[in-house]
């Protein structure tokens, strides 16, 4: 027996003896920060006071939204006596040995004056080469020559739950290194269409913003930029852009001083379960076009409201938020093969891709009608009437029902001043012209069916999904 039982905790030992030489234990990040820490810097801007250095948002009320967007830059308001100046703290890395440096647009955002600090305490004026507040990415140069530079890494490589490593000045302590893992890739933030952000539990605090994210070989895979926090401080959720992202970027801001990306003229949304059942796909994916602009390259294209786009020259779209990112790396000018899905068939076209100019601003919203006094609802609760040939004319629409009451047992997410424009059941898409369709549509469905309706508000459509119907009467 005490054979046995030797033999056993030689086996234990052995296992474990095994483990730690196979690298099972904690991993030590000391070479790492001894080698690529020379090449991260202390970035401090200068600004004049022109006004309080708060980030507004417009349209967004929700607090905790809000506070998704706020940056990890303090910037202090000058007090009774002080100097006309706000300044504010982030980081950066060397890119290469005579001074280009990557950091984050928001950074250097209104600076008057921008000083870049190295780990050997010299310090340098820099000037702006180009920023992109899409992606947050900028470009600044220092001159000097013989800098320590970082290495690049493939984000593409990197699984959920690999360790990383951040080196950043939070809260202005310089060169500070916090680790942790990826949380997980891909990630789609709200009004951030264009980065597929890697997500960690990474310690990131103001003033980590813009400073590197790396990977245990060493290599650059992201650039820290954002925190989900309800404090402004470090809450287990950070988010870098991934380093190949904002080479494309460094890249087309050297060359051109700024950045030019790809649009189609299409608006769409996420395709979810109800939706995919409406239109007849096998699951939810894909991007659901909601509306096409007038002779945009959709519209050339052939491209149709209630197309699901399922892949834009060669690559696979699985959610919505897939589609712009794809489209807007694509060069304007190239041709890109489309696949759709349209009444219950795959269908490929060709796009030739434009330029994304500015924004869009939202439109005005389509004039309320008046309550009728005496209408009975349909089945799903609502209360509609044919346009005339004046609202028509108002919203450029050939067909369509306003939505001139909704009661209280309404089925649908549909507001009074909505256009109801397109059934889809089972595939099947019918534009509605009369009220008298409508109704005999709806009576003609189960109480139990799933429908979508292609909804008008404003200048904008949406696809709306109903999830049964009240019972006949």
């Amino acid at each position: 027996m005490q054979f046995v039982r030797t033999a056993v905790a030689l086996l234990l030992a052995a296992c474990a003896s095994m483990a730690l030489a196979q690298g099972r234990e904690l991993p030590d990040f000391t070479r790492l920060v001894e080698e690529q820490g020379a090449a991260v810097v202390n970035i401090s801007t200068t600004q004049a006071a022109r006004k309080a250095s708060v980030p507004q948002i417009p349209n967004i009320e929700d607090e905790e939204v809000l506070e998704f967007f706020r940056r990890f830059i303090p910037r202090q308001q000058p007090g009774p006596g002080a100097r006309p100046e706000s300044r504010s703290l982030g980081s950066g890395f060397v890119i290469t040995a005579d001074g280009y440096i990557l950091t984050n647009a928001h950074v250097i955002d209104a600076a008057d004056e921008i000083n870049v600090k190295l780990t050997d305490k010299r310090e340098y004026k820099a000037k702006v080469i180009g920023a992109d507040k899409r992606t947050d990415v900028a470009l600044i140069k220092i001159e000097a020559s013989g800098l320590p530079v970082v290495r690049m890494g493939d984000p593409a490589r990197l699984k959920v739950g690999e360790w990383v490593v951040a080196i950043g000045a939070p809260f202005g302590f310089e060169n500070t290194v916090t680790a942790g893992i990826v949380s997980a890739k891909g990630r789609s933030l709200p009004q951030e269409n264009f980065v597929p952000f890697i997500q960690t539990d990474v310690a990131i605090n103001p003033g980590n913003s813009g400073g590197p994210l790396f990977n245990m070989k060493g290599e650059v895979v992201g650039v820290n930029s954002q925190i989900y926090s309800r404090t402004g401080g470090f809450m287990g959720l950070s988010f870098a852009i991934p380093i190949d992202v904002a080479l494309d970027i460094q890249k087309q801001l050297r060359e051109k001083g700024r950045v030019s990306r790809g649009r189609i003229g299409v608006v769409i949304q996420e395709v979810t379960k109800d939706l995919a059942v409406s239109f007849g796909l096998d699951r939810p994916r894909g991007a659901l076009v909601n509306s096409v602009e007038k002779s945009s390259p959709a519209d050339r294209a052939g491209i149709e409201a209630t197309d699901i786009i399922t892949r834009f020259d060669g690559k696979t779209v699985e959610s919505s938020s897939d589609l712009p990112r794809i489209v807007g790396a694509t060069r304007p000018g190239a041709a890109a093969q489309v696949e759709v899905w349209r009444k219950g068939a795959t269908r490929n076209l060709s796009v030739t891709v434009g330029e994304l100019q500015e924004e869009r601003v939202a439109a005005r919203e389509v004039p309320r009608e008046r309550k009728p006094a005496e209408q009975a609802a349909n089945r799903l609760g609502l209360v509609v009437s044919e346009l005339n040939a004046e609202q028509k004319k108002d919203m450029r629409l050939t067909h369509g029902l306003l939505v001139t009451d909704v009661r209280a047992d309404a089925r649908a997410d549909v507001r009074r001043g909505d256009v109801i424009l397109k059934v889809v059941h089972n595939g099947q898409q019918t534009d509605l012209k009369t009220t008298e369709q409508f109704t005999k549509l709806l009576a003609g469905l189960d109480k139990n069916a799933v429908l979508t309706l292609q909804v008008r508000r404003g200048e904008n459509t949406a696809f709306v999904t109903v999830s049964g119907l009240a019972d006949k009467g």
